[in-house]
């Protein structure tokens, strides 16, 4: 048989449920018994028994144990037809937001769960700036428009900044679970699933460095969110580490990519001007790494030649590896695949009795740095005679 193993597990444990192999109101298998039996792992089996309840085959009973649900409680309709609902709220485009979404709708898919998406960014910029204060109203919307819908779960990616916290009580008060992706909330307890975003500070710095980069200048997009400090926190730690100066004009959390085109080209020359320029751009995306490429290329700087790129992700209109020498590749799709999974978990939480938001997990995932061996595009400027 094809298919994931805890699929194949299901089926055949929705079949002897359905010619009532276990008595309705018995003990029902359990995880160490699904283990030995399929010879599977821990996570397998309980993944197996989660959808189980979700789909409402079986019932947990606090402190008892799995139960088989009685036939009147069970679903009347194929499961695909019960399938529960999923709100997937994502703020901004770009090959990493894809990506996560990507792993979101195929894990969704696995278990016939039915998504409904949402894209909050409003106003977007060629440099991947949002319109903030109309991106934050459409998230607030689209989470009030999910709590009134009674979803089974929300998976959000958040604009930065604070979220509407009445909405989120209303959430909590209807159990119904949400799950964060790239970002958290860090004075709220909310399941969260990122990369390590200080690994990528610290990594690329430490790349940088190894390369004979000692004044790196960081160019930001967003500066609000969590993905953002970690990843100046590591940043600064790994200069600290090996005995490098923090300079607050290299170091300082500021927008670029909001900035108008004359302002952002003020700002490089100021930086290039310097009498220790910056030899480095630690880029936070794609888009930054697009417009500063633009800008050093109408300021007459070579890339890599005069300055190196280096990105903290990929999200931005296209692939722009080629532009840099150093560059962090983040596990977007297992991010979405993650999050699913977790809210699965929460969701059987909540149809067992029990309180989603009784404890909050932030699942870490690594990060993956890459180096161009070869040497990466070059940008060769020639300046343009005045008639």
């Amino acid at each position: 048989m094809s298919g994931p193993k805890y699929q194949r597990i299901k089926d055949e444990l929705r079949a002897e449920v359905a010619r009532d192999e276990y008595e309705a109101g018995a003990p029902f298998i359990t995880q160490n018994q699904l283990r030995e039996r399929f010879q599977v792992s821990s996570t397998t089996a309980v993944r197996a028994l989660n959808d189980l309840v979700a789909e409402g085959l079986l019932v947990r009973r606090r402190g008892l144990g799995t139960f088989v649900a009685a036939p009147s409680d069970r679903p009347g309709e194929p499961a695909a037809q019960r399938s529960g609902v999923i709100a997937c709220i994502i703020s901004g485009q770009g090959p990493h937001q894809s990506d996560v979404l990507r792993g979101i709708e195929s894990s969704c898919a696995e278990r016939e769960l039915r998504m409904f998406f949402s894209d909050t960014a409003m106003g977007m910029t060629t440099t991947g700036h949002a319109d903030h204060p109309a991106s934050t109203a459409r998230q607030d919307r689209a989470l009030r428009q999910a709590v009134e819908d009674r979803v089974d779960g929300i998976i959000l990616y958040p604009v930065q900044g604070s979220p509407d916290l009445a909405v989120l009580e209303d959430m909590r008060r209807l159990r119904i679970p949400m799950v964060l992706v790239d970002r958290y909330f860090p004075d709220l307890a909310i399941d969260a699933v990122t990369a390590d975003n200080y690994d990528v500070g610290y990594r690329l710095t430490e790349q940088l460095l190894a390369a004979g980069h000692e004044r790196i200048a960081t160019l930001w997009g967003e500066t609000e969110c969590t993905s953002v400090h970690d990843r100046m926190t590591g940043h600064k730690q790994a200069l600290r580490a090996h005995g490098q100066p923090l300079l607050p004009q290299l170091t300082a959390l500021r927008s670029y990519t909001a900035l108008p085109e004359d302002d952002r080209r003020n700002l490089l020359s100021e930086l290039l001007a310097a009498p220790e320029p910056p030899t480095a751009l630690l880029c936070a995306h794609g888009f930054a790494v697009a417009t500063a490429a633009a800008d050093l290329a109408s300021l007459g700087i070579g890339v890599p030649d005069e300055i190196v790129l280096a990105g903290m992700d990929d999200a931005g209109p296209y692939d722009l590896l080629p532009l840099t020498s150093f560059a962090a590749r983040l596990p977007a799709r297992e991010i979405g695949t993650r999050a699913v999974e977790l809210l699965v978990n929460r969701i059987s939480e909540r149809t067992a009795g029990e309180d989603p938001y009784r404890s909050a997990e932030q699942i870490v995932l690594p990060v993956r740095i890459r180096t161009r061996d070869s040497a990466p595009v070059r940008l060769r400027t020639v300046a343009a005679r005045r008639p």
